[in-house]
């Protein structure tokens, strides 16, 4: 969160996104509980990446304080703002250095917080971008979800898997290694599902 991020010293780059025509932006314009609540509702919901001048002008602005930005966008596997912001940091010299360590949500959060330690310890970014990368796969997210709807809309469920699923109450199991998420298993009822990623991640 924006809170999170100032409690750290870690400048947060909101995310942009559309309900039912409007732009919002992450934990500024809208809370948690708000977006959850358009979602319950049936709102048209798109996701968007950062804006490239939005992006380039929090850099130029951090630059005037700091000598080295660390950036880390979320998997370059599941967002093209990885590949955009290594190639807007080409014309900063070095200056800004993109880490693509193929995370996303609470692992990405968790290699900010290994970032900010090793700053500490006197680390410059290069270095610490060479350390994110080399541990990118030390990490794994498992989810369930609830309803297919936004699979079936995302086009990674097809709409007679998700009808059937519906029926049935099957429960699919995610998971996120690196740049990819897969199925990691199908399961009947939230309660199974949440066994399973214990499971999983014991």
């Amino acid at each position: 969160t924006q809170a999170q991020g100032k409690k750290h010293g870690i400048t947060v780059l909101p995310m942009p996104f559309l309900i039912d025509g409007t732009e919002y932006f992450e934990d500024i314009s809208i809370t948690r509980e708000e977006f959850f609540r358009y979602l319950q509702q049936g709102a048209d919901v798109k996701t968007s990446q950062p804006m490239p001048e939005a992006l380039m002008q929090q850099w130029d602005a951090l630059l005037e304080e700091a000598d080295q930005i660390l950036y880390v966008p979320m998997s370059g596997g599941l967002s093209g703002s990885a590949h955009t912001a290594m190639m807007l940091a080409q014309s900063y010299d070095g200056k800004v250095q993109v880490v693509d360590n193929h995370r996303i949500s609470c692992s990405q959060k968790q290699s900010v917080l290994e970032a900010v330690q090793l700053a500490k310890l006197g680390w410059d970014a290069p270095s610490i971008k060479a350390f994110l990368e080399q541990h990118a796969y030390d990490a794994s997210i498992y989810i369930a979800v609830d309803t297919l709807k936004y699979l079936k809309k995302g086009g990674r469920v097809t709409a007679a898997g998700a009808a059937i699923g519906t029926v049935l109450n099957i429960k699919p199991v995610l998971q996120i290694q690196g740049e990819k998420l897969d199925a990691y298993a199908k399961v009947r009822g939230m309660k199974q599902a949440q066994e399973k990623m214990l499971q999983a991640v014991q």
